[in-house]
């Protein structure tokens, strides 16, 4: 069992605040019923639902309509050294199926390589979510671009419940990694399999001297509108930060509403107006982790579940705060995640 609730001054501000933007009454709330209520009257296959229903019925947080997954493509993304020299033993990739076991997560996000070298052992222990791009960072000099990996059919093969893939909307590479995604998609719902969607922001116009406009929440509202309209099942997005981006960087269609009525500058209402561009939470999101810092990292992921839930999200990918640290820390740290959406005390703002 993780450590009590730290109750610092924010977090007893998060857990009192009310949203005066979108209504919780207008959110398609997670819970046990999410599944029923938003997903069987679609045109998802009853396969496609029962891949869902592995993934929400897995781990410490079965049943509840809520996800704590652990992503580790981090060894292509930021390249091996970096992501795995805190921590050795994860080059190892048996030891990241591992950790999302005992850690009780819902599924575990990796790479084709991960999963190749260890399907056989693992695939009937806990759901599968193949991440089928990667930007491969050793393009000199570096470009925002994701590339497949390998198919939806050889996911398929290792036993995937889940496809994962990355859209760097904004980048020059942004339409021809739409068109694959939405194909790749398409694919993976005729072969049963669910379908998560980093909606990632990239392009060196969108941080300013002021701001890092990749984390407002107007861009990466939209971003999850776009990755909601090829059928993803579930948005995956970074934590908004801040609002107007597209006022501050001078493009895109904007209406005065999306800064005073739908957001304001509360971190829950910044997530509210994601989950808004998730059809209300048809679709679900869930927050991105972000990078290691030691030790405020548990502190900090709990007040990251906390602002998701409140907002109406569905819970955390959580990868590097966790594997970057001691296994047993890294299992401590999963499982302070998942008690926050275990707390029922912890409602919708």
């Amino acid at each position: 069992m993780a450590a009590p609730l730290t109750m610092s001054a924010e977090i007893e501000a998060l857990l009192a605040h009310e949203c005066q933007t979108i209504g919780k009454d207008l959110i398609h709330a997670p819970g046990p019923d999410f599944l029923d209520r938003c997903f069987v009257p679609s045109s998802r296959t009853p396969q496609v639902i029962r891949s869902l229903g592995q993934l929400y019925s897995h781990g410490r947080l079965a049943g509840t309509g809520y996800l704590s997954i652990l992503p580790v493509d981090q060894g292509i993304e930021h390249t091996a050294g970096a992501s795995f020299g805190p921590n050795p033993m994860y080059f190892d990739p048996e030891n990241i199926i591992r950790l999302a076991l005992e850690g009780g997560c819902n599924a575990v996000a990796t790479t084709f390589g991960t999963f190749g070298t260890v399907a056989r052992r693992y695939a009937h222990k806990i759901p599968f979510l193949v991440k089928i791009n990667h930007n491969e960072l050793m393009t000199y000099p570096n470009k925002f671009d994701q590339i497949l990996f390998g198919s939806v059919r050889e996911a398929w093969n290792l036993g995937a419940t889940a496809v994962g893939a990355t859209i760097y909307f904004g980048s020059e590479e942004s339409n021809r990694q739409l068109v694959e995604v939405a194909q790749a998609f398409e694919e993976a719902h005729e072969l049963g399999l669910a379908t998560v969607l980093w909606c990632y922001t990239r392009n060196n116009a969108f941080k300013t001297a002021e701001k890092d406009y990749h984390v407002a929440t107007d861009l990466t509202g939209q971003a999850n509108h776009l990755g909601v309209t090829i059928q993803a099942d579930i948005i995956k997005q970074k934590l908004p930060e801040n609002n107007g981006g597209f006022t501050a960087l001078k493009f895109g269609k904007t209406h005065q509403a999306m800064y005073e009525t739908l957001s304001s500058d509360n971190p829950i209402d910044l997530a509210r107006y994601q989950v808004a561009n998730c059809y209300m939470g048809r679709i679900g999101l869930i927050n991105s982790g972000g990078e290691s810092k030691g030790a405020t990292d548990r502190d900090e992921a709990v007040r990251t579940a906390i602002i998701n839930k409140r907002a109406g999200g569905q819970g955390l990918i959580s990868g590097r705060k966790a594997f970057q640290r001691p296994f047993a820390e890294g299992v401590e740290l999963l499982n302070a995640i998942q008690d926050v959406y275990l707390d029922q005390s912890i409602t919708l703002a």
